[in-house]
This record gives structure tokens, C-alpha cells and sequence, in this order.
């Protein structure tokens, strides 16, 4: 359960701004990888937040738009298909959040990360937060945007690769789209790397 207090003992143990930066996209078969960074205003609280993934896809469309409008600060951003394969999902994941923190208009003194583990090349100091998105109001916004973001683009992509269903899956695993797979074949923006037990290193 999100926490209000959380952030504002981030701000007060930083004794200043805080960003809370998540991702999504990181288990698909294809498409891009996403990251975003919010600060998020102590004395304008965004009702509903919650983590994006219990959020229903009307529900994070409303926030999607709310958090924008209300952020102080917020950027989103990610790392290509082709940076996947070149620097590994970990660290591609790694550069969408770094660049997600770098492009804020507004510098935060620390960035509460989602997760376990903080971007090499941040920056900005960090601390990592298990979980952070059903406890962080700043992380959970981040989520949303960058999923709500992610299934745009994939929403995009099926408009362009009709054959695999990403506007439904987003680029998931499923049945359907392992089914797809195996009959077309991958398209440019499937992960080589993602697809070698499914297609038997054919990916």
C-alpha cells in the first residue's frame, strides 16, 4: 500500500528534491525497453496512484495525463531494441532510466529507484526501493507513465506488424504470440536474444 509519508522522508533525509524512476518493459519479447522520472509536488498529491500493474488500462490512461499535468518534473524515457541485443536488457533498462533522471527539467538530489539495484552511470545520488512502486506515491507515477508509454508504442508497432498481436500482449510471451512467431518468423522489432529457446537459436 502506497505510503505518503515515504517520499517525504526521502525529501527529508536528502534535504531536498526527489524523483522516483521506474521501468517496464523488461520481460517482452519485443519492442523497447522504458523508463521514467517524476518529482512529484508534497503539497499537490495525486489521488488513485497505485503500481501500474494494478492499475486497470482506463485507470493509468486518467493517471497517464494527471501526473503530466501535476508533476513538478517528469521525463520519460527509453533504450532501443537495438541496444537491448548490444548492452543486454539490465543495461539497457540501466539507460533508460539514466536517461529518464538526466532529462528532468529540474535536477532531484536523490532518485528512489525502483527495485534493487541503481543505474552504474547515474549521476544523481540514489537509493534502491524493493517494491517501490506499491510503496513510493513518486515511483508508482513513474510506473505508470512508462508503461502507459511503452503500450502506446507497442499499440504503434501492431499497427505496423499486424501478425503477432503486440497491441494485445504488448510483446509478452504469450501463447498466441509464441504461436505467431513460430509461423512468420520474427519481425525487426523482436529481441534476438529473447526468442532462442522459442525458435532454437533461429531468432
Amino acid at each position: 500500500m502506497l505510503d505518503p509519508q515515504f517520499d517525504q522522508d526521502l525529501r527529508l533525509r536528502c534535504g531536498g528534491i526527489v524523483c522516483g524512476v521506474d521501468e517496464a518493459g523488461r520481460g517482452p519479447l519485443a519492442g523497447p525497453v522504458y523508463a521514467a522520472a517524476v518529482i512529484l509536488s508534497a503539497d499537490n498529491p495525486i489521488e488513485g496512484l497505485n503500481d501500474s500493474k494494478k492499475l486497470s488500462e482506463k485507470k493509468r490512461e486518467l493517471l497517464f495525463d494527471v501526473i503530466r499535468q501535476r508533476a513538478v518534473a517528469y521525463c520519460i524515457a527509453s533504450a532501443s531494441v537495438e541496444e537491448i541485443e548490444e548492452h543486454n536488457i539490465l543495461g539497457a533498462t540501466y539507460l533508460a532510466m539514466t536517461r529518464a533522471v538526466e532529462g528532468l527539467s529540474i535536477q532531484p538530489d536523490l532518485a528512489a529507484i525502483d527495485g534493487n539495484r541503481i543505474p552504474p552511470m547515474l549521476k544523481t545520488a540514489a537509493v534502491t526501493v524493493v517494491k517501490g512502486d506499491a510503496l513510493s506515491e513518486s515511483i508508482a507515477a513513474a510506473s505508470i507513465l512508462a508503461k502507459v508509454s511503452r503500450d502506446r508504442v507497442m499499440k504503434e508497432l501492431d499497427a505496423e506488424y499486424p501478425a503477432y498481436g503486440f497491441a494485445i500482449h504488448k510483446g509478452y510471451g504469450t501463447a498466441a504470440h509464441t504461436a505467431a512467431l513460430r509461423e512468420h518468423g520474427p519481425c525487426p522489432v523482436h529481441r534476438p536474444s529473447f526468442l532462442t529457446k522459442i525458435l532454437g537459436g533461429k531468432g
